[in-house]
């Protein structure tokens, strides 16, 4: 699904990224782990190609996703508006409406379809940019800090609508600094730190993950 070779990635002097190396298989969750500042956003973007890299190879035979840590969504267009917008760019006099709203109503927002993003709680606007993400029909899904700002019932929601996000055969590579939520949902964990990848563990074969994580902070 997703091979990444060696990756390497700077910004002027600053090594971000260096020779990091792992695989995603397909239908799984890879959570992407690190302390602020450890290259997980970056190397997020590399694979969705909103960076360039600077050495080493990424390969993936899917259409990916990304999802945005602060959603993006357009505050000036509905929430039906804003799924719509890209695909009917891109599929030029197809109706995607149909397709939106039973994503939406799959998603159990379906009444918020005519609210405007200003309107939604942070967990509303988590659904809806899910939501507008899975409208382009992804095979990997990247996630930049889907739990960022939410409480815990929240992040606990969010771990539930991923988990259906995996039924529907989509796979997954995402990036949070919360082991707990990581911990729940991946089926294997790879840790960055200063841009480098220093240990990896299925977290369900573990005892206690997170302690074993954190040793490597």
């Amino acid at each position: 699904m997703l091979k990444v070779n060696g990756v390497g990635k700077q910004f002027d002097n600053q090594k971000v990224l260096e020779c990091v190396s792992f695989n995603v298989e397909k239908s799984n969750i890879m959570g992407l782990a690190g302390p602020s500042g450890s290259g997980k956003s970056t190397l997020l973007r590399c694979i969705q190609k909103l960076e360039t890299i600077d050495g080493g190879a990424i390969d993936c035979d899917a259409k990916t996703g990304f999802m945005f840590q602060d959603f993006q969504l357009f505050p000036h267009m509905t929430v039906l508006e804003n799924l719509i917008y890209a695909p009917n760019i891109q599929n030029k006099g197809k109706n995607q409406k149909k397709h939106a709203k039973e994503l939406l109503q799959n998603l159990g927002i379906l009444p918020k379809k005519d609210n405007y993003p200003g309107q939604l709680s942070g967990g509303q606007k988590q659904r809806v940019a899910l939501a507008r993400t899975l409208m382009m029909h992804p095979g990997l899904l990247l996630c930049d800090e889907p739990t960022s700002g939410l409480d815990v019932a929240t992040t606990l929601d969010v771990v539930s609508l991923l988990e259906s996000v995996k039924d529907m055969g989509i796979t997954m590579l995402i990036a949070s600094h919360d082991l707990d939520f990581l911990t729940k949902i991946a089926d294997k964990i790879i840790l960055l730190k200063e841009g480098c990848i220093i240990c990896d563990v299925a977290p369900k074969s573990m005892n206690n993950p997170i302690t074993y994580l954190k040793k490597y902070y």
